[in-house]
């Protein structure tokens, strides 16, 4: 009887939380629709007397209202990409490995599994990744994610580049509304236009375009240093370790690949929330390759962030949670688990 009320509970609760973890979005919502009522109806077609700058200042609006919305779509519910099966234990060696109560063992034979995989990051021991609660080997630049299931999308290889491209054309949008809406706001202010119902709309969108754009532009200049170095949220605190140990530029392939290593290598589609980021979020570039390739590049291997020549290859792998399970956190090529950020809703 007990137990069956713990369970009611549990379940109770995590209801809950799916439910709360809707509010910001809810929020979201609300102010975006506020801000579209205030600006089209309020500001254009009540304010603005001139019907060119009227037409002007709707068409350019709504062309970037679509964007924004466009790409908050897809970073809420673009999927994220799951581990391959591959990298599950398998039914023998998960019961082996709990029945074994020697550490030592238990590190040895996650070495000898992740040996036929490619798997080239360690923990800060130099162990194999594991993760405990789905039994699986660690791809590389993948995390086990603790809130996908009350957040409502995690950030990594998926939908690195659609929450780029939302942070961008959301401080686009703050900031031409800001821009435009100015002028009428030192009107309204000055006592050059009638105090009506739309002054108060017109004030308050100044603000509220502001207060968002100012935070949003903290935000995205973060991602975007993030973006150039090809670094993850968490290899940004803590440099990724390597067979070889730790290497904060391991995945520094260049400003120009690490670019491409997000929005992809065909420039019609970098605007636009489309696909395009290469691979399939199982591997990625990595720069020790390219050294062992060209040693004259080994000279470069512990210069500070500010290089920007890394050039070739090596097979890493990343993934990304779909629920409670592993995520993958994107490297600003989010491959990015990648960076991997936290929930969009609560941008």
């Amino acid at each position: 009887m007990r137990r069956g009320w713990k369970m009611a509970l549990s379940g109770g609760l995590r209801f809950c939380r799916r439910m709360l973890a809707w509010v910001p979005v809810l929020v979201i919502v609300l102010v975006v629709l506020w801000s579209y009522y205030a600006y089209v109806f309020e500001m254009c077609v009540v304010t603005v007397a001139n019907t060119v700058e009227k037409v002007i200042y709707l068409a350019v609006y709504h062309a970037l209202f679509v964007f924004f919305i466009w790409t908050y779509w897809k970073s809420i519910f673009t999927l994220p990409h799951q581990p391959h099966q591959k990298f599950f234990m398998s039914y023998g060696d998960k019961e082996r490995y709990e029945n074994e109560e020697r550490p030592e063992v238990q590190k040895q034979m996650l070495l000898d599994i992740a040996k036929k995989l490619p798997v080239y990051t360690r923990t800060g021991n130099g162990a194999v990744r594991f993760c405990d609660r789905c039994h699986l080997i660690k791809p590389d630049r993948c995390h086990h994610c603790s809130v996908c299931s009350m957040v409502n999308n995690c950030i990594g290889f998926s939908n690195y580049k659609f929450f780029l491209q939302f942070l961008a054309y959301s401080v686009l949008y703050c900031l031409y509304i800001a821009t435009t809406v100015f002028q009428y706001f030192i009107k309204y202010w000055v006592g050059d236009l009638p105090n009506t119902r739309s002054k108060f709309h017109v004030l308050f969108l100044l603000f509220v375009a502001c207060m968002f754009f100012v935070s949003l532009m903290i935000l995205f200049g973060y991602h975007c240093w993030l973006l150039s170095r090809n670094k993850t949220t968490l290899e940004a605190f803590s440099a990724p370790v390597f067979l070889s140990g730790p290497d904060k530029n391991g995945f520094n392939l260049g400003f120009i690949r690490n670019f491409q290593q997000v929005f992809g290598e065909n420039k019609k589609l970098w605007l636009l929330p489309i696909g395009s980021s290469p691979g399939d979020g199982h591997s990625f570039p990595m720069r020790s390759m390219n050294e062992s390739q060209n040693p004259l590049l080994a000279n470069e291997e512990h210069w500070e962030d500010n290089e920007e020549d890394g050039r070739g290859y090596y097979i890493k792998t990343s993934q990304k949670p779909n629920g409670n399970q592993m995520t993958m956190r994107p490297t600003c090529n989010p491959k990015w688990n990648g960076p991997s950020q936290g929930s969009v809703a609560s941008v």
